[in-house]
């Protein structure tokens, strides 16, 4: 059975038991501060089970991309070295909200499995949780192992711990026991050997977890204590890959036709054979995984980037570049060549692939090309380490520098350094990374307690659309502690005028003023799965009084400025550059505005100034804001409305409009395009191969803007004395400074030359060594021309200069004949970074040539002086 025809199977199956069909939703979480990215099947309707939002269905079945590479469900280091890890993987999963429970939920899993897909049950083992000593509330699932005795024999019926067999979605929130179905697709004879009970959970390649069945029916408070939920939920998964692997006859999931088609294409592309070299059949898995996880996130809308989420994908894509580099011998971009046959195979049941190739392509091509310049810089620095080495085991310190200054893999430099006759001080480098680690959990740590409930009343309504002050009831309030912001409050009411953060818009601010006329200022707002939710630094004093809910008026009018002009500055992209354009991020602050798209090269001056012509036509042409809320998502999109990948959206929708421009938004605006004023860019650049972004204010910023420039005008004026050209007067002061420089250079030359002759005087002779060490007056520059022009007419020769600009500026630089330092062994690199100490600075170089700088030049004449230690 193909494994598309598996897919469809699962939801054909669990839509005829009345399950609602959904598409899977985005990778890339949007509203769960708790995840960078789905991890489980059942993340994207954590709403549900808190109780914060009403599914569309109370039974729901999909397939669910998931990644997991951070935090507690952490597999990357496993990817490859076994048959069945994965970073990105799909799963499989039916929902019960309120509905079924544990009957049906084990019914139609037995059913699925081994009346559909016709797996031999004799290799299906069951586990349920057997209860824990430490929780008197958790007592063995005998409900459950009931249940299955009417399906499996009872010796197939495994007791599983807390660990495995109790669910928890954190530390807290819902949870509940679960049943693990587990595979033993192990040969006849392996069998006999080894009693397949045993291999439950122990990590074995071919026995293995394939679904697992979770019964909600606890909430986790932050104590610790356990309390029933008002409902009991089902969540199950189950691992497609892994499914796929059972019903195709195969021992692992990369002989799957979901891998072996870009495993072929590795092959391929590498000149190598899959299955007859071990590392090199880890690096070919480790490849076909990743090229999925990055391809996947891309498309969701998760570029590449130095922190959070974006630093993750660049991590995945660059440990699998290393191990095409380190073990295929791929020195140059290849991976991105896998998306095509990606798109190809997956394009289907995922069409964002195929809407998507070209950009993926472009993005997987400019990070393979970096990160392939980060190694050849690093095999640079890490020579430079090995040569200044007084050991064979080099320090942890400095490789963890490598590692974490210049992104350097750790393994890629234990095996250079094996292979050079090194080792690594292991203990060292993992000392400094716990630091690091340490200094991050620090900086992010957050003790966060449980909600305390003032009222029934859980719809909490935004009307932040019509108004910007109304009465509001509090209706539930936690206490949050962090490092960062230290204790904070976070507040939910009835309803409330102040909008959350989403859709690239900041969150709004404000205050409550009580019926005393007390203040409590709402310094940010945010919405956590389906909450609006109110951060300030107190309470109010009477938690059961009405209080006046008011947004900051001039905040929110200037961010409705900047989100209305990244509406029309989309729509004048489309029209300028073309209907390839589409948008790829916004930050939409009420100081300025920043919008990401996609296009593949650099705006000329025209095409900006087209542009921002376009959006202040706009302006100019006072468009009224037509809004229509709550209309089907298939009418929007009728209307001419564009949807975009990575976006979550309901059977309902927002849609906005000014114009021609036309799109889903959640955000607030203005009333009419003229309260905008003005639009000016700021700046336009790139963000990653085929993404370009323009950053770009509105209205009192735009006044400000112009006013500075205009100040700087009369200042630039005033100092050119009041130059009726002043761009003219610029430009002749340019031209004299560089015809002045010019000169400089020459009498610095002139100078360095007749320096030469009395320098050549002053050369003594020490143990063979033609020696000097004195102090000159020139420019780096001046002193390296000096150094070598001297160098030319000797092959013992040992030079020191040193110079100093100015009283908290001095330099060391040191040149010594290569032929001399050759024979004798020594190193300009190590003789200026131990001088320079001298100078309170360092320096470095090669071993002929060195430079250090420093702070202190009243160190200067005791480097001089023991630069001659260095020749006895």
């Amino acid at each position: 059975m193909k494994s598309q025809e598996i897919r469809a199977t699962f939801l054909k199956y669990f839509q005829e038991k009345s399950h609602l069909i959904v598409p899977s939703s985005s990778m890339v979480t949007k509203d769960d501060p708790t995840l960078l990215f789905v991890n489980s099947g059942m993340a994207p309707f954590k709403e549900y089970f808190l109780g914060n939002g009403t599914p569309k269905n109370n039974r729901i079945a999909d397939s669910q991309k998931c990644l997991r590479v951070s935090g507690k469900h952490n597999d990357l280091e496993e990817v490859g070295y076994d048959t069945y890890h994965h970073t990105l993987f799909e799963m499989l999963g039916n929902w019960s909200f309120g509905d079924y429970f544990k009957k049906e939920a084990i019914a139609w899993a037995w059913e699925l499995l081994v009346d559909v897909y016709k797996i031999d049950k004799d290799i299906l083992y069951v586990t349920v949780f057997e209860g824990s000593d430490d929780d008197d509330n958790l007592k063995m699932d005998t409900e459950a192992f009931d249940l299955w005795k009417q399906f499996i024999s009872e010796d197939r019926i495994l007791k599983g711990n807390k660990k495995d067999n109790f669910w928890e979605m954190g530390e807290q929130g819902p949870c509940g026991p679960c049943s693990e179905i587990h595979v033993d697709i192990r040969s006849a004879e392996e069998k006999a050997k080894v009693d397949g009970r045993t291999l439950i959970n122990q990590d074995h390649p071919h026995v293995v977890e394939i679904w697992n069945l979770v019964f909600m029916q606890f909430n986790r408070k932050a104590n610790g204590s356990l309390e029933n939920l008002p409902n009991k939920h089902i969540d199950t998964g189950m691992g497609f890959e892994r499914l796929c692997m059972v019903l195709q006859g195969v021992q692992s999931n990369y002989d799957t036709d979901v891998f072996t088609p870009i495993i072929s294409e590795i092959e391929t592309i590498t000149d190598t054979k899959y299955g007859s070299n071990k590392e090199q059949d880890i690096a070919t898995r480790v490849i076909s995984d990743h090229v999925r996880a990055v391809a996947f996130s891309i498309a969701d809308g998760q570029l590449p980037s130095n922190t959070g989420a974006g630093y993750v994908i660049r991590r995945i894509l660059r440990r699998a570049v290393r191990y095409g580099f380190t073990f295929l011998d791929k020195k140059e971009p290849f991976i991105y060549r896998l998306v095509a046959v990606l798109s190809d195979k997956m394009g289907t049941a995922f069409p964002e692939l195929k809407a998507q190739k070209q950009l993926i392509e472009n993005v997987i091509k400019e990070e393979e090309t970096s990160f392939l310049r980060t190694l050849d810089q690093g095999l640079v620095l890490l020579d430079g380490i090995i040569s200044s080495a007084e050991t064979k085991e080099i320090s942890g310190d400095k490789v963890f520098e490598l590692y974490d200054t210049f992104g350097f893999p750790i393994d890629l430099t234990a095996l250079i350094l094996s292979e050079k006759g090194y080792t690594l001080d292991e203990k060292g480098f993992e000392a400094e990374l716990q630091k690091q680690k340490k200094r991050s959990r620090a900086a992010s740590e957050m003790t966060t307690e449980d909600w305390t409930i003032l009222s029934d009343d859980a719809v909490e309504e935004f009307v932040g659309y019509d108004t910007l002050e109304t009465a509001v009831k509090l209706t539930r309030y936690r206490k949050v502690t962090s490092k960062k912001d230290g204790e904070m409050y976070q507040l939910v009411f009835n309803l409330t005028p102040f909008y959350p953060e989403g859709g690239g818009q900041v969150g709004d601010k404000g205050y409550l003023e009580t019926p005393q006329g007390d203040v409590v200022y709402i310094l940010d707002t945010k919405k956590e799965n389906n909450v609006i939710i109110h951060f300030t630094k107190n309470l109010p004093k009477n938690l059961s009084e009405s209080f006046k809910a008011v947004v900051d008026v001039k905040q929110r009018h200037r961010t409705e400025c900047n989100h209305t002009a990244t509406h029309l500055l989309h729509q004048a992209l489309r029209e300028v550059l073309g209907t390839h354009v589409e948008q790829k991020g916004s930050a939409v602050h009420s100081k300025y505005l920043r919008f990401d798209f996609s296009h593949f090269s650099k705006l000329s001056a025209d095409e900006l100034r087209e542009v921002e012509d376009f959006v202040n036509r706009r302006i100019e042409g006072k468009l009224p804001l037509i809004e229509k809320r709550n209309i089907p998502m298939q009418q929007a999109i009728d209307d001419g409305a564009m949807a975009l990948f990575g976006e979550k959206y309901g059977d309902t929708v927002r849609a906005i409009k000014f114009g021609k421009s036309i799109e889903l938004c959640g955000g607030t605006h203005v009333k009419n395009t003229s309260d905008i004023w003005h639009f000016k860019i700021k700046s336009e650049g790139a963000v990653a191969a085929g993404i370009r972004r323009i950053e770009a204010i509105t209205n009192d910023a735009v006044k400000d803007f112009y006013f500075e420039n205009n100040s700087t005008l009369f200042e630039v004026k005033d100092l050119l004395n009041n130059a009726k050209n002043p761009v003219k007067a610029v430009s002749t002061l340019l031209e004299e400074n560089t015809a002045l420089k010019k000169q400089i250079e020459q009498l610095l030359k002139d100078k360095a030359q007749n320096l030469i002759g009395d320098l050549k005087n002053e050369l003594q002779e020490i143990n063979g060594v033609q020696f000097l060490a004195t102090k000159v007056d020139l420019d780096q520059n001046g002193i390296k021309n000096l150094a070598f022009t001297i160098g030319k007419e000797h092959t013992n020769l040992f030079l020191l200069f040193a110079s100093s600009e100015n009283k908290d500026k001095a330099m060391l630089t040191c040149y010594i004949s290569k032929e001399l330092a050759t024979e004798r062994g020594y190193d300009a690199g190590k003789i200026v970074r131990e001088l320079g100490k001298l100078i309170h600075g360092g320096g470095g170089g090669q071993n002929f040539y060195a430079t250090a700088g420093g702070k202190n030049p009243g160190g200067i004449p005791k480097a001089l002086e023991r630069a001659q230690d260095y020749l006895v």
